[in-house]
């Protein structure tokens, strides 16, 4: 089942992303239960939080990736949102 995570930083908090980035990766790549992620960005193009899909086996799976993810034990979030979702189109634009 897919959710969207998504995860807004701390004000002024771009040190404390970038410190615990690697390991954010690391972790992403050993669960393998991302399928699409990547960052919101201000208007200066800074990092201010994530936006995550995940494949995860139901909701309490997907508070539990969330949890342990290292940007949430560092304390990276002011807020973190967990829905569930559904694809219905790829990137071209044709239905799933």
């Amino acid at each position: 089942m897919l959710f969207v995570i998504t995860a807004m930083d701390k004000p002024g908090a771009l040190d404390l992303r970038l410190t615990n980035r690697a390991a954010h990766f690391e972790y992403v790549k050993a669960t393998g239960m991302v399928r699409l992620g990547g960052p919101y960005l201000d208007d200066s193009g800074a990092m201010i939080g994530s936006l995550i899909i995940l494949d995860a086996a139901d909701l309490a799976a997907a508070k539990a990736w969330a949890q342990n993810d290292p940007y949430a034990k560092a304390g990276l979030f002011q807020s973190t949102a967990i829905t569930p979702w559904k694809a219905t189109a790829n990137f071209c634009g044709a239905a799933l």
